[in-house]
């Protein structure tokens, strides 16, 4: 961890390698408190460059994406889930507006999370996920997740401890079997500082049009942030995996933000490289009788 951390401050890491430097290496302890949250550590030096590359990886992600959809029509099951999680006012549905507002809507899957309805809860906790994952060829896109079930539980005590504790284990082997089955999962902590989410909470109050995004417990809930940095890191420590890694995003500054997260959803569709399916038809055939008409 000291490693990566002195790599953000350096800035010495080649733009190929941002997978590598937001990532959180599973089994150690992560203290949310080391991670400079207004930092960019990769990529544009500026808000302007920021803005413009990406809208470059937004062209780039719409045609990866379209091709993984059409790969899904000859049988491809592979398919993409992004997780957002973060404090309220992180930016999860500005990050969905801004990055996957690129990609076709036929092809996304958005889901958000709130606190669980009397049905969901006579059900196992991940049994309201498992309804809401994306179909092969989707790319399905988490507001909030099956983690909250581990962070806003152990925070405010809705479950005993020991459940809690079972539940990360559950979580990794679910996280486990998704994968296995053809689904890449991005986990993005959007980490913003407690001034940052103030100054936020300040302008939804201050504006009218903004107060339906404002509740009241946003402030209890900033009273509690001790205890949330504190579930998140042991979240991040207990669930970042091999094959579904979390990985830590410096949100104070919303155009980074973007970049970050659209960046590593390249990064992903570019490795899996999905192709458009081959015609199972005489191409040149059906243009003669076309033309014959």
């Amino acid at each position: 961890m000291a490693e990566k951390n002195a790599k953000r401050k350096s800035g010495k890491v080649d733009k190929a390698d941002l997978s590598e430097l937001l990532r959180v290496p599973g089994g150690e302890p992560t203290d949310l408190s080391s991670f400079d949250t207004r930092s960019v550590p990769l990529g544009p030096g500026s808000k302007v460059a920021g803005l413009s590359d990406t809208t470059r990886i937004g062209e780039h992600l719409a045609d990866l994406q379209e091709r993984l959809f059409a790969a899904s029509t000859a049988g491809d099951r592979r398919r993409v889930l992004l997780v957002l999680q973060g404090m309220d006012t992180s930016g999860k549905g500005g990050t969905i507006k801004h990055v996957i507002g690129f990609c076709n809507p036929s092809g996304c899957r958005v889901r958000a999370f709130k606190a669980p309805t009397p049905e969901e809860r006579a059900h196992p906790f991940l049994w309201r996920v498992e309804k809401s994952l994306p179909h092969p060829g989707e790319l399905g896109i988490f507001d909030r997740s099956h983690y909250e079930d581990v962070l806003v539980a152990r925070v405010r005590e809705l479950a005993p401890r020991d459940e809690i504790e079972r539940r990360y284990d559950e979580i990794n082997a679910f996280e486990k079997s998704l994968t296995d089955d053809g689904t890449t999962i991005i986990k993005c902590f959007l980490h913003i500082s407690f001034e940052e989410q103030r100054d936020r909470l300040l302008k939804r109050l201050d504006r009218p049009d903004k107060h339906w995004k404002f509740s009241p417990s946003d402030v209890d809930d900033r009273a509690l942030r001790p205890a949330f940095q504190e579930a998140y890191g042991i979240a991040l420590e207990r669930c970042s995996t091999s094959y579904a890694p979390w990985y830590v995003i410096p949100s104070d500054r919303k155009w980074y933000r973007n970049w970050a997260v659209g960046r590593l959803l390249l990064e992903h569709l570019r490795a899996l490289d999905p192709q458009y399916p081959k015609a199972d038809f005489d191409s040149a055939a059906c243009r003669r009788r076309l033309l014959a008409q």
